[in-house]
């Protein structure tokens, strides 16, 4: 069977290719056709950059040939003869790269609710990312809370943390593009800045005090050292954002004197008793229940031919997208 599939062929090479694969089921896998895709587009852009320091998950991980994408949402085409949960026609949400067809392990798909849109539904593995975030900074009711970099991740958090009873949020970002996405509610502060330019307004609506938890979610390696000023003594630094270059990342001055946790989670981790297909669950349930809401975080639709296009959009303006598409249904359409 051919599949249309969206590669980093080396750093900075985008290609789309026609490749063919084994399409013959095992009693526990599905196949499936995709519908759309989501670009996560921090790892996916410093995964083709492919500037990484020796030694660590970067490094291992992006080996070119490069398959980019895990945000995907398709419709059952086959199932096993072992697979009872999930039925030809379903739709799934699957960790999978950007490709029109593939075959996983019925295990490894959520099964979409009618009532969640294919576009809603590609959120799920972000969703569960930022909620480990969130768990690990064990938040209590009414602490204050401020949220470095405004993308994918850093939208999601702070509806999560709005969710969780955070006093105040200070949403940061220099994009005021970025900024305006950021939910328009009441304890929300929206500031247009980096890290270190916030660090004067905080104290002034703190009177002093700073925050109980700071979140880094930019993968910036000067941004740690400027979050742990943000915080007051034996506050919790969560790190989302995984650097690249760790070599130049520093912590700042004020940890050991401030008593200051700087907690990392990384996305294949379950905490505490949540599970990943628990936290998909979870993150459905607020969808539906209207307590979340990702469809305005959506501004770029594009057809997997189109991908040199969607990456040099990103590439040369990130700030001008937040949620991206692949619309693999304009292949069925163009065939």
């Amino acid at each position: 069977m051919e599949t249309v599939s969206i590669v980093f062929a080396e750093k900075q090479k985008v290609e789309v290719r026609k490749q063919s694969f084994d399409a013959n089921l095992g009693p526990t896998e599905i196949l499936c056709a995709a519908i759309s895709s989501l670009i996560s587009t921090g790892t996916e852009l410093q995964c083709l950059r492919g500037v990484f320091d020796p030694d660590t998950n970067w490094s291992s991980w992006v080996q070119y040939p490069f398959h980019p994408g895990y945000s995907m949402v398709a419709e059952v085409l086959e199932v096993g003869t072992a697979v009872q949960h999930i039925q030809k026609g379903d739709r799934v949400f699957v960790e999978n790269a950007h490709t029109q067809f593939f075959k996983t392990e019925a295990e490894h798909a959520v099964l979409l609710p009618k009532e969640v849109s294919a576009e809603q539904g590609v959120w799920i593995n972000l969703s569960k990312t930022t909620q480990l975030g969130v768990r690990r900074a064990e938040l209590f009711l009414g602490e204050t809370v401020g949220v470095i970099g405004l993308g994918l991740l850093g939208q999601l958090v702070t509806q999560y943390m709005y969710l969780s009873g955070a006093k105040e949020i200070y949403a940061m970002d220099p994009a005021e593009s970025r900024v305006q996405l950021v939910w328009d509610k009441p304890g929300i502060h929206r500031l247009a800045m980096d890290a270190g330019k916030a660090k004067e307004q905080i104290a002034e609506q703190t009177k002093g005090k700073m925050l109980d938890v700071v979140f880094d979610i930019t993968g910036h390696p000067a941004v740690l050292a400027q979050a742990t000023q943000l915080v007051k003594p034996l506050g919790r630094v969560i790190l989302l954002g995984d650097t690249a270059t760790p070599s130049v990342q520093g912590m700042g001055r004020n940890v050991v004197s401030n008593s200051v946790s700087i907690l990392g989670i990384h996305a294949q981790m379950n905490y505490k008793g949540w599970h990943h297909p628990e936290m998909a669950d979870l993150f459905l349930h607020y969808i539906l229940q209207g307590r979340m809401d990702v469809n305005p975080l959506i501004t770029h639709r594009f057809s997997p031919l189109e991908a040199l296009q969607a990456y040099e959009l990103l590439v040369n303006n990130r700030s001008s997208a937040m949620g991206v598409l692949f619309d693999w249904t304009q292949l069925r359409e163009e065939s």
